[in-house]
């Protein structure tokens, strides 16, 4: 139990959870900071340098099929490593949020066949596991995909080694040893 636990805490370390039941008929706004000790946990499974600020502002309505609409913006400053310079880069996240969850299908019954695998679309809804949505966990996850996986520092500019010659090629010396078995 202690490692399920600790792997479910490492997968998303902020929880808020939201109850279809707690949300009123016309919506509830909610305005999401995380405290110090998630951003570093946040910061720890997003592999990022820090993460001084992480926000989010969820708009959550209710639906008539018992499931819930969320939008809104998940905002934070990353700070990250440039992959030229390696020196610290302070990046600014923004990324929109609109989705639908729904309760998932009922099973089929015994005697029943089996459901056929459906083909998931993208913009098909999110199930809606329990009657609940975590909007920590989703404020996470946008998060995690707004990063930008190779951060540069402005005016950053990649220049590769310089040519010295055909003694210098990574497999060169690969190249002497089979010219060598060949009898050349």
């Amino acid at each position: 139990m202690a490692e399920r636990k600790l792997t479910e805490t490492a997968a998303a370390p902020w929880h808020v959870p939201v109850a279809v039941e707690d949300i009123a008929e016309t919506g509830q706004h909610f305005d999401l900071v995380a405290d110090e000790g998630v951003r570093a946990s946040v910061a720890r499974v997003a592999g990022l340098r820090e993460l001084p600020r992480f926000e989010a502002k969820f708009d959550v309505s209710r639906r008539s099929s018992g499931g819930l609409h969320v939008t809104g913006m998940v905002s934070a400053t990353v700070g990250q490593n440039c992959v030229v310079t390696l020196e610290p880069v302070a990046n600014e996240i923004k990324e929109a949020v609109d989705l639908l969850f729904v309760p998932p299908q009922p099973a089929a019954e015994e005697g029943e066949a089996a459901a056929e695998p459906r083909d998931v679309k993208w913009d098909d809804p999110e199930p809606l596991i329990d009657g609940v949505v975590d909007l920590g966990a989703l404020a996470t996850e946008f998060l995690i995909l707004g990063i930008d996986p190779y951060p540069r520092k402005p005016g950053a500019i990649f220049e590769p080694p310089h040519n010295g010659g055909p003694q210098s090629r990574p497999f060169a010396a690969l190249g002497k040893l089979a010219k060598g078995r060949n009898g050349s």
